[in-house]
């Protein structure tokens, strides 16, 4: 057979397959059919995105200046005359969340706000109020604002606890100050802890992109509910890496009622010091997983030690919740009031034990100064108060004492001790030398001053 009759042949065969293929069709979006809209998260974000604000502050700052200029003596002996402190503004941006409008209750993050002389408030509709500060709780970053203002958007509020690893999250705030911004994402993690970004941690992570000004904004699941409150971003280069941190919805309405009722978060005590279970404890104490916490310390006529929890005791369960490290019980027990009962599952040994403990007041730590430096005999320190600038306060002096006389007096808080800044008694306890001088920086009021105790 030769080649232009085969050619032939093969074209008769091919040719009915051409003439009865289907024609092309259209690719169509997953769940999309012709002629019906696309699917679209703009509904839900209409109804969201008027209860997410965004809010602006301003601070005034005293400018730093030579101690010197600070001394009445020096002022006086070289003829200067008393100027009043210099002081320049700073001003941040950031966001909030309207949770309950018949109040003007915002939400947001206590960095956004921190020592703000004024907050203002611009609503989605283009509307700016001043608010005011109801209660702060630095420790888990969280405050609350009000503002005096009608036809507010609430967000409604889910329940953080049902959150799984997948779920489909909306993140709303001011990143950058540019205006109120969506973007969306997944929760790639729950119950982050141990990061060191704030004293209370059980951070949702997600990796819908979050900003410099998306601090405060809502995090919201695909029915426009608040799920968390967007506050910090991994950033090893100094810029978004796509992984965010968000407070749980239900810690945050927690520590929002206690500021409301309160202004502040009265946390108690518990009395235990506890660590995580490495590998080599758990083959110590002969167990079976690394879930739990050891209990390291017991302090003395503490709930714990009322409750009869002992050093080694293996905490495994709180209030019903499963512990797996410290951090959980760390972030459960502060959450706590005075005067609520707390429900401890433990080991001892072999042995699975079950108790109730009554969270405690806790106690403010007082130290006789002289046990730290003989020229501070006659004086009781303490920590400072959450209003007060950190250091070690003058609780009580003496007067007939040496720390009257060189100038000290009750209320006084040291903030730097031998050229070091202090923050508390632990911390002054370092850089003091018992048998040396002791030069100290000390706050009184709007007023600050050296001393030198010998």
């Amino acid at each position: 057979m030769n080649n232009k009759l085969v050619k032939q042949l093969l074209l008769m065969t091919l040719l009915p397959v051409y003439l009865t293929a289907p024609s092309i069709a259209h690719a169509a979006l997953p769940g999309y059919a012709e002629g019906q809209p696309l699917p679209s998260l703009a509904p839900m974000l209409e109804r969201s995105m008027p209860a997410v604000v965004n809010i602006s502050t301003t601070t005034n700052i005293q400018t730093r200046e030579n101690p010197l200029m600070q001394d009445p003596f020096f002022r006086y002996f070289f003829e200067l005359p008393n100027q009043p402190p210099r002081q320049q503004q700073k001003n941040s941006l950031g966001s909030g969340v309207i949770i309950d409008s018949e109040h003007g209750y915002v939400l947001t993050n206590n960095h956004v706000i921190d020592k703000a002389d004024k907050i203002v408030v611009t609503l989605n509709d283009g509307r700016q109020l001043n608010a005011q500060l109801v209660g702060a709780d630095p420790e888990a970053d969280v405050a609350v604002i009000q503002i005096p203002a009608d036809n507010l958007t609430e967000l409604p509020i889910a329940d953080s606890s049902q959150l799984k690893v997948g779920d489909f999250v909306v993140a709303i705030g001011n990143p950058f100050g540019l205006g109120q911004t969506v973007t969306s994402g997944i929760i790639s993690a729950l119950g982050r802890s141990g990061l060191g970004i704030e004293g209370y941690e059980d951070f949702i992570q997600t990796d819908a992109s979050i900003n410099p000004g998306n601090s405060g904004g809502a995090l919201v699941n695909l029915r426009g509910e608040f799920i968390g409150m967007n506050t910090a971003i991994l950033a090893p280069s100094g810029g978004n890496v796509g992984i965010g941190f968000a407070i749980p919805a239900n810690m945050v309405m927690t520590i929002k009622d206690s500021l409301v009722k309160h202004g502040e978060v009265r946390r108690g005590l518990l009395g235990v010091t506890t660590q995580d279970l490495s590998g080599d404890l758990v083959k110590a104490f002969n167990l079976e997983s690394k879930n739990g916490a050891v209990v390291s310390r017991v302090e003395n006529n503490s709930p714990a030690a009322r409750a009869g929890l002992e050093p080694g005791d293996i905490i495994v369960s709180v209030n019903g919740r499963s512990v797996k490290n410290s951090h959980d019980i760390r972030n459960i027990i502060g959450l706590m009031q005075i005067g609520d009962n707390v429900d401890i599952q433990y080991f001892r040994g072999s042995e699975k034990r079950e108790t109730t403990a009554t969270i405690g007041k806790p106690q403010r730590p007082q130290l006789a100064g002289n046990k730290l430096h003989p020229a501070l005999q006659g004086t009781i320190l303490s920590a400072t108060q959450k209003d007060q600038v950190e250091g070690v306060l003058i609780e009580k002096i003496d007067t007939s004492s040496k720390a009257w006389r060189v100038g000290l007096r009750p209320g006084d808080v040291i903030v730097t001790a031998n050229r070091y800044r202090i923050h508390n008694l632990d911390e002054f306890n370092q850089v003091i030398d018992p048998r040396g001088p002791l030069l100290i920086n000390i706050q009184r009021g709007q007023e600050a001053f050296f001393l030198v105790l010998q």
